[in-house]
């Protein structure tokens, strides 16, 4: 089993966040990921939100420096 990962700043967003959550298993991370859409983005759980974090996770840690955000086209 490999560490996985999100990372709040890949993803554009009014508040900035430079939250990087990691795991060593999928089902872990996407708790913590849920608990900080919820608590910190306002986001509600659902079942869309659970497999849209979840298709996002990355295998390996999170990069100390923060990686380029996409530009919206």
């Amino acid at each position: 089993m490999s560490r996985q990962y999100i990372d709040c700043r890949e993803f554009p967003s009014t508040m900035n966040c430079s939250v990087a959550l990691s795991a060593d298993s999928e089902s872990e991370l996407l708790d913590a990921a849920i608990q900080h859409a919820v608590a910190v983005h306002g986001h509600a759980d659902t079942p869309e939100l659970r497999a849209q974090l979840a298709s996002m996770f990355k295998t390996g840690t999170p990069p100390l420096q923060a990686p380029a955000q996409a530009t919206p086209a």
